[in-house]
């Protein structure tokens, strides 16, 4: 009977320290999961070799390392986005995820927190999906909402003791998404993340390319959804040369820039935002260093983006980034132009240095 009585004890103190420890967790999960205003950079490597699918690990595609990390975290970057395909880490649409890529990202996830990092996941699959060869948009028969919605899931969970997870984007850039309805597929991602965590960010990207230009025009739609969270962030893309692609093929006039061309391709999107009382982000920007003007152009962009309270993270950087014109990636331990200039906007609320 006191041996009954002792294991009753014991096993009522167990359940009490693990409550406390699930309580404790989930609580500091939640205060890590600010939507503060924040800025930061992307590192690539992760969702290179689209076209060797899953492909070679340092041969295909390459994970970033501690050392780059660490670089970015003594320039003063406190958010580092990481893009990555969906083919390698669930090489099979609703099977288990792959446990040796996952591995690479929780590692990942590790270096950036040992550095006061924390991170976005960044699906980097424009709103597709190849599977035998062949490439489906997300949403159809074949790769479904639910497919999404299950791999988003699976991956929440996987990441749900990580402390420095700042948020998940669901999907790059999704574009010619047809007649499946993109809100749909978002909103049964979003259903299937919350169904495991309550606390982290979610970034939706919009329709065609995700453009703040013609966000209204292609995602008015996506102001119906529902967090049950109340933690969605929108996310739009904005490059500043003629077509919008971030390719700046041809010289600063050609282009047709002008200092405030940034501030004028964000209003529609900050506008929306406004007017439907949502939040907003902006995953992508950034600028070529062969014209010392794009900086002018740069400042004025996140000076309008602080006004209105909008985070934004520069694409892009990375060790295989070596003649990319936009790359922040420091060459020889020498700091790119451009990551001089945007570190004058990391760790603070306001900026008004910039004559």
């Amino acid at each position: 009977m006191k041996k009954l009585f002792t294991q009753k004890i014991v096993s009522k103190n167990l359940l009490l320290a693990f409550t406390l420890t699930i309580s404790f967790n989930t609580t500091f999960k939640a205060m890590s999961q600010s939507s503060s205003l924040m800025y930061g950079i992307t590192l690539c490597g992760a969702e290179f070799g689209e076209k060797h699918l899953p492909g070679v690990l340092g041969v295909d595609y390459i994970y970033p390392n501690a050392k780059d990390i660490s670089y970015f975290a003594s320039k003063g970057v406190d958010l580092i986005q990481l893009p990555f395909k969906w083919e390698r880490i669930q090489k099979v649409p609703g099977g288990l995820l792959d446990q040796t890529e996952l591995a690479h990202i929780k590692k990942f996830v590790d270096d950036c927190a040992d550095n006061n990092i924390k991170v976005n996941l960044v699906l980097q699959n424009f709103g597709r999906y190849q599977l035998d060869g062949i490439t489906y948009v997300v949403g159809s028969p074949v790769i479904t909402a639910w497919d999404l919605a299950d791999f988003w899931k699976r991956m929440a969970r996987a990441m749900f003791d990580k402390q420095n997870i700042y948020g998940f984007s669901i999907m790059t850039e999704p574009h010619d998404m047809g007649q499946y309805s993109w809100a749909n597929t978002v909103q049964q991602v979003i259903n299937g993340i919350r169904e495991v965590d309550r606390y982290t960010v979610i970034l939706v990207d919009g329709d065609n390319y995700s453009n703040p230009v013609t966000w209204e025009a292609y995602n008015d739609g996506l102001k119906n959804l529902v967090d049950p969270a109340n933690k969605l962030i929108f996310n739009a893309h904005c490059y500043f040369d003629n077509d919008y692609s971030g390719t700046y093929a041809n010289s600063y006039e050609a282009e047709g820039a002008y200092e405030w061309i940034g501030v004028e391709r964000m209003r529609p999107f900050v506008e929306w935002l406004n007017k439907n009382n949502m939040k907003g982000y902006v995953g992508e920007f950034g600028i070529p260093k062969n014209d010392q003007k794009w900086v002018a152009v740069m400042h004025r962009f996140l000076e309008y983006l602080q006004m209105h309270n909008i985070g934004a993270s520069y694409w892009a950087a990375g060790a295989w980034w070596k003649d990319y014109g936009l790359s922040i990636q420091p060459l020889n331990n020498v700091d790119q132009p451009q990551m001089v200039a945007f570190s004058k906007f990391f760790n603070r609320s306001l900026v008004s240095n910039y004559k």
